[in-house]
């Protein structure tokens, strides 16, 4: 298993990032554009144990899997949220979400991922596979997305 980490301040209130990991499917493909689908399968109290059935799109092909809701914590100053899923029989993934105010306009968000590949392909693919550059990248994304609306909704 292997796990990435990366943290970013990111000027835009704390609700403004939010917004982007736990709002509506609109605002979820604003940093993952290939999530073509995330509907509700099932609902808890809490948030922890609900359940999303989930579409992602490859190229041409469309994966479809469910992704469980493993910690969810909507605080004012702190929220944090932990999913799990298994992609294509071959990985078991988690991806936790946190981001805490700093100041008003002021967000420190953190990206945490781990990948446990299940067969031996998925072994090799993981050996051979980069670094942290997907995660770099999504957390740039993150940043780049909620500033630029935290500005429009400014001016």
């Amino acid at each position: 298993m292997r796990e990435w980490k990366q943290g970013k301040n990111i000027s835009a209130p704390i609700e403004q990032v939010w917004k982007l990991f736990d709002g509506s499917l609109e605002d979820m493909q604003k940093i993952m554009p290939n999530v073509v689908e995330n509907k509700l399968v099932k609902e808890t109290d809490n948030g922890v144990g609900s359940i999303y059935r989930q579409k992602f799109r490859e190229g041409k092909k469309i994966q479809e899997y469910d992704v469980e809701t493993l910690i969810y914590e909507n605080e004012p100053n702190r929220k944090k949220m932990k999913v799990a899923f298994t992609l294509a029989n071959m990985f078991e993934i988690t991806t936790t979400y946190e981001v805490e105010k700093l100041e008003d306009d002021k967000t420190y968000f953190v990206y945490t991922t781990t990948n446990n590949p299940l067969k031996w392909p998925a072994k090799i693919l993981m050996k051979l596979g980069g670094g942290d550059k997907v995660v770099v990248q999504f957390v740039e994304r993150v940043k780049q997305v909620a500033e630029a609306e935290n500005e429009a909704e400014l001016t």
